[in-house]
């Protein structure tokens, strides 16, 4: 989980990682850099979920999720019916059953990030860069993507960032939390300290850290 206030450098990180911006540092992923593989092996490689999906062209949900098969859209090959199906297996275990023909642009936002997600789980991605992936959706449906998405990142075993504003979320989920100021880390939380975590203990340590008081009008402390 990474915090911070806005303009510390959460989606900057993130679009480092996934070679959106250019960088001087490296990324390393196993045992390759993220800035030596080609556009095609990275999108293998990594999945990226901003605030909102941003997909907005004429397509099935079905058609949407089997893209996770081939990031590279010039290379799209006919699907098999065994990727049908495992694309169909897929929307329903992220709580969209029945919903393969329907026209991805008439769905509800939480809808478009849980078809988003799906999509990049077919895909077997090694890495997550999550930027406040439910910031859009109401509570509720919040609740739901994160709860998804903590049962398939547990059961794949993924490594996996995400950028929230809600402290309590940042608590709840993944085993690490990292908060950022200036563009640096000033909190490295992570074990047995992260799961007795308050709200107010990580304010508290965010004040001694920094030498000031947490102040963001977007952040959701709980």
């Amino acid at each position: 989980g990474i915090l911070g206030a806005n303009g510390c450098g959460k989606t900057t990180l993130l679009k480092a990682i996934a070679n959106i911006l250019p960088h001087k540092g490296s990324c390393l992923l196993a045992e390759n850099t993220l800035e030596s593989l080609s556009a095609r092996e990275l999108a293998k490689q990594c999945g990226y979920i901003p605030q909102k999906s941003g997909i907005t062209i004429d397509m099935t949900v079905l058609d949407v999720v089997l893209m996770g098969y081939h990031p590279d859209l010039s290379l799209l090959q006919p699907p098999t019916a065994q990727m049908k199906e495992h694309a169909k297996a897929t929307l329903t275990m992220v709580g969209l059953p029945d919903r393969e023909q329907k026209n991805y642009n008439q769905l509800s936002e939480g809808q478009k990030q849980l078809c988003i997600l799906a999509r990049i789980f077919v895909g077997a991605r090694k890495l997550l860069l999550l930027d406040e992936h439910t910031a859009a959706l109401d509570p509720k449906t919040a609740a739901k993507v994160l709860d998804i998405t903590d049962r398939i990142v547990n059961r794949d075993h993924l490594t996996t960032l995400m950028i929230t504003h809600n402290m309590k979320d940042a608590i709840a989920h993944g085993n690490r939390l990292i908060m950022m100021m200036n563009g640096k880390i000033i909190l490295d939380i992570q074990g047995e300290e992260k799961k007795k975590l308050t709200v107010k203990q990580l304010l508290d340590k965010f004040e001694e850290a920094s030498g000031e008081e947490f102040s963001n009008d977007s952040a959701i402390l709980g």
